[in-house]
């Protein structure tokens, strides 16, 4: 199954197996079979500005990865361009394909630090069916066990990748839904005024539409959930009439592109997917510095701030270095030049 962003499938049995596989072929393939390309150094001349100062990391060659898509490549560069004006010499090796590549990366110190999400190493990695409802209970449970793999987690970012339902203003107003428990209500008691966009990973997951229909008790006719390419649910939830909700990741650009409205899951039915840095052990031991420098830059990250940028590089064809760097700039954490 391809890698969603932030949102891996349910673990079975099988998975679990097929999973610890693929690590182990990542492993024995010195991970040139998992994507791990040679990366080049980040030459994009900065300076540090509320961190870095004094260059900490003066003289220390560090190597950050990402997963292959916008946002992880986004948080990627962000994670490079600060450690640089740290003082430190940054492999870029972002742009993975799949999670396990990267993850596999900075296990074996091929590569230093990403971002990661704290659902995905709690269900894929770590092997969990149950996500912990709490974010900052996940995050610390994903940290404790984690931290026996040699890998340590820095406090996450208030920014979950997670699904949600969206609705465009019209539909809102019409219905007056701000939460999944009113879309329940309004299933039960007028069906056909609920009907769905969905991707076909989300008709059939656990963590998908049956099981937030069991969660809330949301009475939804098989005839009125459509199935569709998750771009197309973007679109046909803007404009509202083959479908009044959809289905979304709530730090896709499209949302706020798209002017959506994104719906309150009161019952706290979808996993946390927040993300935070992920650090080799041996690493960090050795140069506690870069501790010190993304923490302030992580705390920043929230989704609404995401889906601004995500919708720079998705919807304006913007480079993911030049809209992390712009960020970086904009906030005082670096300086360019």
């Amino acid at each position: 199954m391809a890698d969603r962003p932030g949102l891996p499938a349910p673990v079975t049995a099988v998975r679990a197996v097929a999973l610890g596989a693929a690590l182990a072929l990542c492993g024995a393939a010195v991970l040139s079979g998992c994507g791990l390309r040679s990366g080049q150094a980040i030459a994009d001349p900065v300076r540090p500005g509320s961190v870095g100062r004094g260059e900490p990391l003066r003289g220390v060659t560090l190597t950050v990865t990402s997963k292959n898509f916008s946002e992880q490549i986004i948080l990627g560069e962000m994670m490079g361009l600060a450690l640089k004006a740290a003082g430190a010499t940054v492999i870029d090796k972002t742009d993975i394909q799949g999670s396990v590549g990267a993850r596999q990366a900075v296990l074996k110190g091929t590569a230093d630090a990403m971002y990661e999400y704290t659902g995905t190493a709690w269900i894929t990695y770590l092997g969990h069916t149950r996500p912990i409802p709490d974010p900052q209970g996940q995050w610390r449970a994903v940290r404790d066990e984690d931290a026996r793999n040699g890998l340590t987690w820095l406090p996450p970012a208030t920014l979950d990748n997670t699904y949600a339902l969206a609705t465009n203003q019209a539909n809102q107003e019409r219905y007056g839904y701000s939460n999944l428990s009113e879309v329940a209500a309004l299933s039960r008691s007028d069906p056909s005024a609920v009907t769905l966009c969905v991707n076909n990973e989300f008709d059939v997951r656990d963590d998908g539409l049956p099981g937030m229909s069991r969660a809330y008790r949301m009475d939804v006719p098989a005839r009125n959930v459509r199935v569709m390419d998750s771009g197309i649910v973007y679109t046909q939830v803007a404009q509202g009439t083959s479908c009044a909700l959809g289905e979304v990741f709530t730090t896709d650009g499209r949302i706020p592109a798209k002017h959506l409205r994104v719906l309150d899951d009161d019952r706290h039915f979808f996993p946390n997917y927040n993300a935070a840095p992920e650090i080799n052990s041996r690493t960090l031991r050795a140069h506690p510095a870069i501790a010190t420098v993304l923490e302030p830059i992580t705390a920043k990250l929230t989704t609404a701030n995401q889906q601004q940028l995500n919708a720079r590089v998705d919807v304006d064809g913007q480079d993911p270095r030049a809209v992390a760097k712009d960020w970086l700039v904009r906030e005082g954490f670096i300086k360019s030049g």
